[in-house]
């Protein structure tokens, strides 16, 4: 590694800032605290820059962590960040919905502490190269992993029909101008392709009337990169996987802690709490109990937890995260 890429990372590091650091702490702590006399195995589904891996590792120093993240730069640069705790640590390069076959390769069949933080990272936004945000120009890109083959947002806007760009600024996106930022873009692209970020904001920013820009608090293409971002890496899709098969691998008395941006995740994770919280599922004509079944897990807070005012004074990427947490108190009646 060069001086200069020594110079970028550290910078990068320093420029991340963990959302929401202590009460995920908090939130796992009766697990990491159980990681001072014996071993504990923890999972973090997004590594990122490990800001919250290295503190969970310094909590609980008998612990092991399977760390997992899509992004071949970020992961190598958390490898080096986390070399101090030598073999108790152990990466892949994956998405976090692969999380049971990393699992399998380390011979893991429960983990005691998860933790899912799924917003976007620093190092991502802040390299106009990636594609992420529309404040530096770059090429239309927003893939989390670049070397996965699958289709950027390039694709997304110059390949998708309109009634598709619609669909998804409107509902990945909750834009109320989706169908003239889709047919705008539609019909800028018959006339030359639109290649890169500052071009597609641009564009948004036209589309939206004058009114609305006027009273906008944000910048009128936030929504719709938000939404093409989404799509291209299948977020929805990767929580709802996640979600659907973490419960089976969670150990009794373990936690799980999910840091969310969007209000569909944070939508998503709260009825499945819900849902997994919940005792008899029988219908409700139904006069005695004959499913049996228990609440799986404890819900720790009855409304998220929401960064405080210290945090956005340092950190104003925070104000949209939430944090919801629960413990696991019984398995699933089978």
């Amino acid at each position: 590694m060069t001086m200069q890429q020594q110079g970028q990372e550290r910078n990068a590091a320093d420029l991340h800032i963990p959302v929401l650091m202590k009460e995920t702490l908090a939130a796992l702590q009766p697990v990491l605290d159980a990681g001072r006399d014996r071993p504990v195995r923890i999972l973090d589904g997004t590594l990122g820059m490990a800001g919250h891996s290295s503190a969970m590792l310094q909590a609980a120093p008998q612990a092991e962590l399977c760390a997992l993240d899509r992004d071949e730069e970020a992961l190598e640069m958390a490898r080096r960040r986390l070399e101090p705790f030598g073999g108790r640590v152990h990466t892949y390069h994956c998405r976090y919905s692969q999380f049971e076959e990393a699992l399998d390769d380390l011979g893991w069949d429960k983990v005691d502490a998860v933790l899912l933080d799924i917003g976007v990272s620093s190092l991502q936004l802040d390299e106009a190269e990636r594609g992420f945000s529309f404040y530096g120009d770059g090429p239309l890109d927003m893939r989390m992993d670049q070397h996965s083959g699958a289709p950027s947002a390039w694709h997304w806007v110059n390949r998708e029909s309109f009634d598709r760009l619609k669909e998804c600024i409107a509902t990945l996106g909750e834009e109320p101008q989706a169908g003239r930022i889709a047919r705008a873009i539609v019909d800028a692209r018959q006339k030359s392709p639109i290649d890169t970020t500052a071009q597609l904001a641009a564009l948004v920013e036209k589309a939206y009337p004058p009114a609305w820009r006027a009273k906008a608090r944000r910048h009128p293409a936030t929504r719709t990169f938000q939404a093409l971002r989404m799509a291209v890496n299948d977020e929805l899709g990767e929580l709802r996987r996640f979600l659907d098969a973490i419960l089976g691998r969670l150990s009794l008395g373990g936690r799980l802690a999910v840091i969310s941006f969007h209000s569909l995740e944070d939508r998503m994770v709260k009825q499945t709490m819900r849902y997994w919280a919940e005792g008899c599922r029988c219908p409700r004509h139904v006069p005695v109990c004959v499913c049996h079944h228990v609440p799986e897990v404890e819900i720790l807070y009855k409304k998220p937890v929401q960064a405080d005012d210290d945090e956005l004074a340092v950190n104003p990427r925070a104000s949209s995260a939430k944090l919801r947490a629960v413990e696991k108190i019984a398995e699933a009646v089978s």
